[in-house]
């Protein structure tokens, strides 16, 4: 299944009271690239986010930006139980005014209550948090390769559609060629018959002859429409592939639009010319499209 280069993709995880988003995108790049954006304290975690990234794509500029939200209980590394405080401050009220005794609660006193405040274990946070973070590019990944697919499904359906127009317009290119070379005998016969009307001169025919099998074998375009046919047939074999083709796909454009110039340089018949124009246009049509493919 081919893939388009461009696509988008999405997730949010929570860790340890920090809420993680991912927003990931790409567009089209001669090689891969991924270019990350992301707190300063998560810079460790790059490289092998990275990697989870190049494992999924392979070409195209992914930019992805994670952002980070946290929760004031988790700044610090310690959680303060509120009602149990209240509870404790609101016990020791109620003391004081019964037994008639004075005094007040220490923060120290607070703070040696047991379960008031728990400290969290700073590593098992970080645990926490590079395995949520890991997920969630992860999962924003999945995402911008699955839409990449749906695109690459629309260009398929066009690249073959195109490919049928090509294979029509070179199965039209060989089947007028050889009546190039009849139209060059006929018009150069005429030329010498002008040449001569009002004259005795005699006509070579071996001559004549000669100068159209030569005229044939440089406008020739046999070898120039059986490689083509063999360029076309391998891009629809290439289309079905599992891995990235946009690269090898262009190269076999660039094949085709060189056998399509050599059969242009060679035409000499207007409809010849026309054909080789349509095909040209076709194949700079399939070559926009290949660009935007993996």
């Amino acid at each position: 299944m081919i893939r388009s280069m461009t696509g988008f993709g999405q997730a949010e995880l929570h860790a340890d009271g920090v809420r993680i988003q991912v927003d990931m995108k790409s567009v089209n790049h001669r090689y891969g690239e991924t270019v990350f954006r992301m707190p300063r304290e998560w810079l460790v975690y790059e490289d092998k986010l990275r990697k989870l990234v190049g494992e999924r794509i392979k070409r195209g500029r992914i930019d992805v930006f994670i952002t980070a939200t946290r929760s004031g209980t988790t700044a610090s590394g310690a959680e303060i139980d509120w009602a149990l405080a209240a509870a404790y401050k609101q016990a020791a009220d109620e003391l004081g005014k019964r037994l008639e005794i004075s005094g007040q609660l220490t923060i120290a006193e607070l703070l040696a209550i047991p379960g008031l405040v728990q400290v969290h274990d700073r590593l098992q946070t970080e645990r926490a948090i590079e395995q949520a973070l890991v997920a969630a590019v992860v999962e924003a990944a999945n995402q911008l390769v699955m839409m990449r697919e749906m695109e690459g499904g629309h260009l398929l359906v066009d690249l073959r559609a195109r490919l049928e127009v090509l294979q029509t317009l070179a199965a039209e290119t060989s089947s007028i060629a050889p009546d190039a070379v009849i139209q060059y005998r006929n018009k150069l016969r005429q030329r010498i018959d002008d040449l001569i009307s009002d004259s005795e001169v005699i006509i070579d025919e071996q001559r004549l002859i000669t100068e159209v099998a030569l005229m044939a074998e440089r406008s020739n375009i046999d070898e120039e429409i059986t490689r083509l046919y063999s360029h076309l047939s391998q891009f629809n074999v290439m289309l079905t592939a599992c891995e990235p083709i946009g690269r090898k796909l262009d190269f076999l454009i660039q094949e085709m639009n060189r056998e399509v110039n050599t059969i242009g340089s060679k035409a000499g018949q207007s409809d010849l010319i026309k054909l080789v124009v349509d095909m040209k246009a076709e194949l700079e049509k399939i070559r926009e499209q290949v660009q935007n493919i993996e």
